[in-house]
């Protein structure tokens, strides 16, 4: 597929306003996070209790993604949506102003941090199902694989961006940065709207949450395919978690380095992050999706091990770039497939569920990469999972990907 195909969902205005959104609230929220890792790696904390951010921004997604898929499912999504960012406005100004009164505990960054993904728990089925009638039916893929772009294109910015901020004005300045940039995307779905509407009808929102969500297990559950993409997705991302978790770790302990540094590693993850979701429908179009899986865990694997070396800043960003082209390669692709291979009917409840098993392990990895990395030192954890990522493409000789399109 062209690059001319890739971007031509952007045509739609309803499709290009929503990635607006998308990009201005995902800045804001990699702005945040950088801040509230830097906070307790300034602090001195340990590795567990940095990694914990991690865990604090994914972790409610796992918890909140059924509930939030039905309700994607259920009520008008673009008021959701508004809710959700209006709610992160609100948590984010909170942090401010408990820096601004003094120095935080570890346990309050860490929960408000939980609270904010909250928002994203509830932002990302909503926004991810509301794509499907924003776009033609054949520029479903490519719409999605934008979506995975303008999220990366937020992450590569964002850490550099929030380094810069800490560097000059501390957390707080991260914090006030992040609520302005939820302030904006408050304007911008303000003004979205969708076409087609998004309109339930009553006899759907009459039903329990309850009902739709055992129906959206039950979508899951009957189909082998989606049965595979959720396996897959939780193995990769469970085992290449550390790397995301413990990049403050790396910058403080392996390169001995602050804020700013610590901004270009994440800036470089994103870059490669970026790089990967667009380039991901070229690779489709060209590729199985468990050719593009297996190529894609074993290039992270390798680059995260190469992190690990210690080979010198430079060197470690070109890694990085590398890792984060791979990780997006293949989340762009369980992604997709989800959406591609959901009933129209469970969209919303089946990519949530797909979001939950990613950044469920996500949460879970980070927590355990953490504890690893206490007992076996940074460079140790790393190394660990890039060997993982290494094995983990045998999953494929007993549950390979699903092809690209169903039937």
């Amino acid at each position: 597929m062209t690059g001319s195909a890739t971007f031509a969902p952007l045509a739609h205005r309803a499709f290009a306003l929503a990635m607006a959104g998308v990009l201005v609230a995902n800045l804001g929220n990699s702005v945040q996070a950088v801040g509230a890792a830097w906070q307790l790696t300034a602090a001195g904390e340990p590795a567990d209790v940095v990694a914990l951010v991690q865990t604090a921004l994914n972790l409610p997604i796992l918890l909140l993604a059924l509930p939030a898929g039905a309700w994607a499912d259920m009520f008008e999504r673009r008021r959701i949506i508004l809710a959700a960012q209006g709610l992160m406005l609100l948590l984010s100004l909170l942090l401010a102003a408990l820096v601004m009164a003094g120095e935080p505990p570890a346990a309050a960054v860490i929960a408000l941090t939980a609270l904010l993904a909250c928002g994203i728990a509830v932002f990302g089925p909503a926004m991810g199902a509301s794509i499907r009638g924003t776009v033609p039916a054949a520029q479903l893929a490519a719409a999605v694989a934008l979506n995975i772009l303008i999220f990366n294109l937020a992450r590569a910015a964002g850490p550099a961006l929030g380094g810069a901020i800490v560097s000059g004005g501390g957390a707080l300045a991260a914090f006030v940065a992040a609520a302005a940039s939820y302030l904006a995307a408050i304007a911008i779905f303000s003004r979205w709207r969708p076409a087609p509407p998004n309109d339930p009808g009553p006899p759907r929102e009459r039903r329990a949450l309850r009902a739709m969500v055992a129906e959206g297990l039950g979508h899951a559950a009957g189909s082998r395919e989606i049965r595979t993409i959720l396996l897959r997705a939780a193995a990769f991302t469970l085992g290449g978690a550390a790397a995301w978790a413990l990049m403050p770790l790396v910058a403080a302990d392996l390169l001995g380095r602050g804020p700013g540094v610590y901004g270009l590693l994440l800036g470089a993850l994103g870059l490669g992050a970026v790089i990967g979701a667009a380039s991901a429908t070229f690779f489709r179009s060209r590729h199985s999706a468990e050719a593009i899986t297996r190529a894609a865990g074993m290039i992270y694997g390798l680059a995260v091990i190469g992190v690990a070396l210690q080979p010198g800043l430079a060197a470690m960003l070109a890694l990085l770039v590398l890792a984060g082209a791979g990780w997006v390669q293949a989340l762009s692709g369980f992604s997709v497939s989800a959406q591609l291979w959901a009933p129209r009917e469970a969209v919303g409840r089946v990519v949530a569920l797909a979001s939950a098993v990613t950044f469920g392990g996500i949460a879970l990895g980070s927590w355990l990469w953490g504890h690893f990395a206490e007992s076996f030192g940074v460079d140790g954890a790393l190394l660990a999972s890039g060997a993982a990522m290494m094995v983990l493409p045998l999953l494929g000789l007993l549950l390979p990907m699903p092809a690209h399109e169903a039937p």
